[in-house]
């Protein structure tokens, strides 16, 4: 540390006010009350605030919330519109579609008993029932890096506060924060910069799947109230997208005439003048979408990178002194694409094993073995190993004869099955040469249904302090003009849903690789997609980035 830090001592750390980490807060506390004990817990969240950076759909399934809180509902968590039907459409081509009949539908996909709510407003009110309880949260304090002792995770490090572009000191400068503790729970959510560290200096993936993602893009809608169906879920799959640039789509009615509608594209895709922004853009003009949203406003938008390898794919979890939880490590249930009651899940877990140990009096720093074992014997794991073919056979077999598979997979026989399929390509190693795929001309935006990236990023209440150094870091500063361009036309362009990445005319008449980091929503796509994986995502200054609000 080149910096003299105050230094805080904590039985646990958790880094991340998501679900899964406010969850294992939550839990640990539970779990010392009824042992008539105290463990202190500390939980550090970049965002400005609880809830500023969550994203998702969502339709939440509310089985780990009935374990955490069995009262949730005397306790005023908002989880206010249940589902009350589904349907499911493949899209053919710009005007026409197929109903799938709810029947042939996996049975994964079926959502009675779920809710479908702002997950903004749900870690926010995690975060209020986690405070009451007495952990400490400090929103706008993002973690740097771990502190690792011999080997041992200690804890971590937040980010210097005033450090300008150049790295000097602005008058308003002050060293981060060292915080100690026993065990360091990592909930970073998907891509998160420390725990692919730790992925990779622990060796943890080794002998697992490449992980695999996919981005969604969403955007909040205020529809006629005439059109709004409170509790209807709509999903489909087809065009804009294909076999080999695939993905699928979500439409869904909250309560107060709102509608939230997104895309996800799996980062799989193989075009590199596909842009996932585009492509969500002229979706909504299909005739299944555009009947929701004609004449309604537009007033939130953001997206997010999801983790989506599942079983096949996930991390050794545990190393000396902390744990991987949530989508850090990767517990999203692709099949169902719901991943916030399954992090939630591994946080309690987590917490569990780490009271335990506290519980017995331990100094910490030692590996929590008793974490996998338990994860083992819980349903969380159940799901994802009777889900562990869904995405690899979306990507064998394509959307209709993987939609076939997975149906006879999952409906059928409930992913109970003796075989494993393995999908071993790295995303960031789909991408085709430019010159061998057709390029992709996008329509004009409309202003109406279809919109531009500066105003969408607009709407996500994206701010960082512009002079601060750039998070996005390159390790080569060649690469993007002297490969990726002439190779791949430099996807990044494209594939960021937020106009991070330009590649503009230098003044002897070049091109140079520029990057407008202010405008970065933390998607992490960059560090997921780039092809020569040569972008890397750093945390900026604490309390940067979108203001999600409700979304």
């Amino acid at each position: 540390m080149s910096e003299e830090r105050d230094v805080m001592e904590y039985d646990v750390v958790v880094v991340g006010a998501g679900p899964a980490g406010l969850s294992a807060a939550i839990r640990l506390k539970q779990q010392a009350e009824a042992a008539g004990s105290e463990i202190n817990v500390c939980v550090v969240e970049k965002g400005s605030e609880v809830g500023a950076h969550i994203l998702s759909g969502a339709v939440f399934e509310p089985r780990a919330l009935d374990e955490l809180m069995p009262d949730w509902k005397d306790k005023g968590a908002p989880l206010n519109t249940a589902v009350t039907r589904d349907e499911m459409h493949l899209l053919k081509s710009p005007e026409k579609a197929s109903k799938l009949p709810n029947a042939i539908v996996p049975r994964t996909m079926h959502n009675q008993g779920n809710y479908i709510i702002s997950l903004g407003k749900l870690v926010r009110w995690l975060g209020e029932q986690a405070e009451a309880m007495g952990v400490e949260i400090y929103p706008g304090f993002a973690a740097q890096d771990a502190i690792i002792e011999d080997g041992v995770v200690r804890g971590i490090v937040t980010n210097d506060l005033g450090v300008a572009r150049d790295g000097g000191h602005k008058e308003d400068f002050y060293p981060g924060m060292a915080l100690r503790a026993k065990y360091t729970l990592f909930a970073e959510g998907c891509r998160g910069h420390i725990g692919k560290r730790l992925i990779s200096q622990y060796g943890l993936d080794e002998d697992r799947d490449p992980q695999h993602y996919g981005i969604g893009l969403k955007e909040l809608w205020e529809i006629d109230p005439a059109k709004h169906e409170p509790g209807l879920v709509v999903h489909g799959a087809g065009w804009p997208l294909d076999d080999d640039n695939p993905g699928g789509w979500f439409l869904y009615h909250l309560e107060d005439n709102l509608v939230s509608v997104g895309l996800i594209v799996d980062l799989s895709y193989e075009n590199p003048y596909l842009s996932p922004f585009d492509e969500f853009q002229r979706l909504k003009h299909h005739p299944v979408l555009a009947k929701h949203l004609e004449g309604a406003k537009r007033v939130s938008y953001g997206a997010r990178a999801i983790t989506k390898g599942g079983l096949n794919a996930l991390p050794k979890m545990t190393f000396p002194g902390g744990v991987l939880i949530g989508c850090d490590a990767g517990t999203l249930n692709f099949a169902k694409i719901k991943g916030s009651h399954t992090a939630m899940k591994s946080g309690m877990l987590a917490a569990e094993a780490c009271a335990e140990k506290l519980l017995a009096g331990t100094e910490g720093g030692d590996e929590l073995t008793g974490y996998a074992e338990a994860f083992e014997k819980s349903w969380l794991y159940d799901e994802l190993k009777a889900s562990r073919n869904f995405g690899p056979a979306i990507h064998k077999f394509g959307a209709f004869f993987g939609g076939a598979f997975n149906f006879i997979e999952q409906s059928l026989l409930g992913g109970h099955v003796p075989w494993t399929l393995h999908d071993l390509v790295p995303d960031h190693a789909t991408l085709k040469p430019a010159d061998q795929v057709q390029k992709i001309e996008y329509p004009k935006p409309d202003g109406k249904l279809s919109f531009d990236k500066l105003s969408s990023v607009f709407l996500s209440s994206t701010n960082h302090e512009e002079d601060q150094p750039v998070h996005l870091t390159l390790a080569d500063a060649s690469i993007p003009i002297e490969h990726n361009l002439p190779k791949f036309a430099e996807p990044a362009q494209r594939y960021c849903p937020a106009g991070v990445y330009e590649v503009v005319d230098d003044e002897s008449g070049g091109k140079r690789f520029q990057i407008n980091a202010q405008n970065c929503v933390h998607c992490k796509t960059c560090d997921i997609k780039d092809p020569a994986q040569n972008i890397t995502w750093i945390a900026p200054e604490g309390g940067g980035g979108p203001n999600y609000g409700t979304m």
